[in-house]
This record gives C-alpha cells, sequence and structure tokens, in this order.
C-alpha cells in the first residue's frame, strides 16, 4: 500500500501584499511570528524559517522519505529550495520600506547525501554584498553536527516594490 501525506497551507496573496510594506527584516518577523502566513511552499516540503537577522536567514527541515529522489536520498531540489529560501531572505531581510528582490540565478555544491537519518538540516544564509540594484549571497546546508552537507550563492535582483 502507498504512503500519504496531506497538508495545508493558508492564502498566498496575504503575505504577498504585505512585501514592501514594511522593511524586509519587519515582515520576515512577521512570518516567524505567525502575524502573516507562511508561503505554501513551507507546507509543501515541511520546512520553517526559523531566525532571522539584518543579513542573515535560517530554515531547517526534517528530512523524510517524502523528500526522496529514486535512488534513496534527499533530492537534490529540496536542497535548492532551503538554500534559494536562506540565501533570497538573508537579502530580503536587509531592504528597506518599499523595496523587493528575486532570485536571478542559484550555483549549488552538494556535498553529502542526506536521508531520513540525517536528522535536522538547516540551511543558513548571508548576506556577501548589497548593492542598489543586486546583492549576492551565499546559503551553507549543516546537519545536526554542523558538518557541511552543500554550499550556494546566489544573485538576487532589488527593485521597488509597487503600491508601497
Amino acid at each position: 500500500m502507498g504512503r500519504s501525506r496531506t497538508y495545508e497551507w493558508e492564502d498566498p496573496g496575504v503575505s504577498a501584499a504585505a512585501v514592501g510594506q514594511s522593511t524586509g527584516l519587519e515582515f520576515l518577523r512577521e512570518l516567524i511570528g505567525g502575524r502573516l502566513p507562511a508561503p505554501p511552499i513551507g507546507a509543501t516540503l515541511n520546512f520553517t524559517l526559523d531566525e532571522v537577522e539584518h543579513g542573515r536567514a535560517v530554515f531547517s527541515l526534517i528530512p523524510g522519505e517524502e523528500h526522496y529522489n529514486p535512488i534513496g536520498s534527499v533530492h537534490g531540489g529540496v536542497y535548492a529550495t532551503l538554500l534559494d529560501s536562506a540565501a533570497g531572505c538573508a537579502v530580503q531581510s536587509t531592504l528597506p520600506q518599499g523595496m523587493g528582490y528575486t532570485s536571478l540565478d542559484l550555483s549549488v555544491k552538494f556535498l553529502r547525501p542526506v536521508t531520513a537519518d540525517t536528522g535536522r538540516i538547516r540551511a543558513v544564509g548571508t548576506v556577501l554584498n548589497g548593492g542598489r540594484r543586486t546583492a549576492l549571497a551565499q546559503a551553507e546546508l549543516f546537519d545536526e553536527k554542523d558538518r557541511l552537507l552543500a554550499h550556494a550563492t546566489s544573485s538576487c535582483l532589488l527593485f521597488p516594490v509597487s503600491g508601497s
């Protein structure tokens, strides 16, 4: 018999409408505090934004077999999603009110396999350089023993958000 997983999410339009209405750091703190709905991708993959400060964001996930690829380990897309989220939100945490961002690229290096036996993993994103139009960030994926599992760099485009 097949396995199943059920999950729910809230209206993503509520959070999307709030982008740029406050600083990026304030926005992310509203997500952590549950005052804005978490993005649906967090429910889909079962990961959370755990910490945020200026220029830094941390996401975590407990890997399960629902994250597996056909060869019996966590799919690289799950790594990439966590790393992209951490790098992007690190950039977002530095933005003033009225500004938004989008990822321009993501370069990922996979260093160690992850399975359901790995335990909680966390992606730590930090801003390396911020400019007026672009920002460069990195993210590192660690296991509970602080072993580096993957590394990524990301460039983000910064832009004014309409309606702010």
